[in-house]
């Protein structure tokens, strides 16, 4: 059984189905996704996930702007955010880390990888 949900917004769907299967597929996690930020800032609202991975480029609301929201809002300030982007220009990572980004991860990654630094982070907060 599960015992950690994972909120996954990214608008590539793709990489939502990849992040699910493989890190549901052991058991550990559950994960939920959104493909917007508007919508995943309001699931992370409702759900109280454990962790959020979160991308930049994506409509409605881009990554950046989603992280700053989660940060400022009572229900969401302490969930563990992972940037997660195909951006690996030290801009973005220093933007990240100013807004409370606990990790920040390019595309492609590695599921193991990923998984064990979602481990780490959940350990040290607790969860």
């Amino acid at each position: 059984m599960a015992d950690r949900v994972v909120l996954v917004i990214d608008d590539e769907k793709e990489v939502c189905r990849i992040i699910k299967e493989g890190l549901e597929r052991r058991g550990r996690f559950k994960i939920i996704t959104a493909y917007n930020g508007q919508d995943g800032f309001h699931m992370a609202q409702r759900a109280q996930p454990d962790l959020v991975l979160l991308d930049i480029d994506m409509p409605w609301m881009n990554g950046f702007r989603v992280l700053e929201l989660l940060k400022e809002d009572s229900k969401t300030y302490s969930i563990p955010v992972f940037m997660l982007t195909g951006h690996n220009d030290d801009d973005y990572k220093i933007a990240a880390s100013r807004l409370y980004c606990e990790d920040y991860i390019t595309k492609p990654m590695s599921l193991k990888e990923l998984e064990a630094k979602i481990d780490v982070v959940l350990a040290r907060c607790g969860i």
